[in-house]
């Protein structure tokens, strides 16, 4: 049985391998903003992409994972994207995404949710 954090690692990692085939530049992983974390943070042609990652190892579980995205961290990853906008000096729009991944011993699921969230002025 794998640990939470083995099941994190391996969902990023396939995250990262999804974003790379679909055409996105990886800036960084797991980028963090005192207690706060990005998971991956990347970039294509219009946007700077802040993703946030779920993964589940099993599809038992009555919520899916991007429901386990709460508001407060939404509102964590904002701060830290707004953070992280400030120190890098970038210049595109900034979006924020999920991915959900489950992953079995049969088989994965990626699903990515794109503009998922968005500040709230």
């Amino acid at each position: 049985m794998q640990t939470t954090k083995e099941v994190g690692n391996k969902g990023e990692n396939l995250a990262k391998e999804y974003l790379i085939k679909k055409g996105y530049n990886i800036r960084d992983c797991n980028w963090r903003f005192g207690h706060f974390e990005i998971d991956i943070v990347a970039e294509n042609n219009d946007y700077i992409i802040f993703f946030e990652i779920k993964t589940r190892s099993s599809t038992t579980t009555v919520k899916t994972p991007e429901e386990f995205v709460s508001k407060q961290q939404q509102l964590n990853i904002i701060r830290a994207a707004n953070a992280y906008m400030d120190k890098k000096k970038c210049t595109k729009e900034a979006r924020f995404d999920i991915i959900t991944i489950i992953h079995t011993a049969y088989k994965t699921d990626i699903q990515h949710i794109e503009f998922a969230f968005s500040p709230r002025w």
